[in-house]
């Protein structure tokens, strides 16, 4: 533990004299470092889809250096206009770790994560919130939103009971998507959207989760076309001159080469 409080302690006296003595340190505001922010996110999330350990090292580090440095600027105003610093902000996840965890440091009973997952979100509504949906952010793309959303509702019990229920659900609003494009229906939008949202509910019941599925499906479709573009270039060929039942070969034998399963949805 010593040594893990050093390598802190380090970290923060370094931020200190960056922000003090570097021209670029100095600069940086909240909101100009809430786009790299997210930037250094994604390459987390991409370490972690690698499984590069030294990778996701390196990118935590990363992350670590933006909270310490979102704390650094927040500390440099008055505890009057709102300033913290990031001993607030660490005693506060303290504080909120151990108020929602009573079944560690309380006398609640939860034995599995169904039960913990709703006395947190029971907590959650006791300490002010008004809606189990007010911690799903905004900004959240689409696809991660909804799994999000279905999560927090079920913490509640607003879930179904069985995985065949959610299947059917999901043939439903396919039939009513195809019975709109069918009728030429500006809501066949809104019935593709209930389409998506019914499948990513059947996601999370069979324990997958669609955002990294799809970002999976999204590398191995790059991988096996970029494979397939340097073959056809190594034929002399052009792929827009190309028949798609030709390209179609080419694209077999780029899954075949590569050595992934060949699905005909990937």
């Amino acid at each position: 533990m010593e040594e893990k409080l050093k390598a802190f302690e380090r970290l923060l006296v370094i931020m200190d004299e960056l922000r003090e003595k570097c021209p670029w340190d100095q600069k940086q505001t909240m909101e100009s470092l809430r786009h790299l922010t997210i930037e250094e996110t994604y390459e987390l999330g991409d370490a972690i889809l690698d499984g590069d350990l030294q990778e996701i090292r390196k990118e935590t580090g990363d992350l670590m250096l933006h909270m310490v440095f979102y704390a650094r600027i927040a500390s440099e105003q008055t505890k009057e206009n709102g300033g913290w610093d990031i001993a607030d902000s660490l005693h506060g996840i303290c504080e909120k770790l151990i108020s929602r965890h009573p079944h560690i440091y309380g006398d609640v009973v939860a034995n599995d994560e169904e039960t913990v997952k709703a006395n947190w979100e029971q907590l959650k509504l006791k300490e002010g919130n008004s809606s189990v949906l007010e911690g799903v952010p905004t900004s959240l793309p689409s696809l991660v939103k909804a799994y999000r959303i279905q999560d927090k509702v079920r913490g509640v019990g607003f879930d179904w009971d069985h995985e065949d229920q959610v299947w059917a659900k999901v043939e439903e609003e396919i039939q009513e998507f195809q019975e709109e494009v069918a009728a030429g229906s500006d809501r066949a939008a809104d019935e593709f959207g209930d389409v998506l949202f019914a499948l990513i509910n059947y996601a999370r019941f069979k324990g997958i989760n669609p955002d990294e599925a799809l970002e999976r499906t999204n590398r191995r479709f790059k991988a096996r076309f970029q494979h397939m573009e340097k073959e056809v270039e190594k034929d002399g060929k052009t792929m827009s001159e190309m028949e798609l039942k030709e390209m179609d070969g080419y694209w077999e034998a780029a899954k075949k080469a590569l050595g992934q399963h060949s699905r005909k949805a990937e």
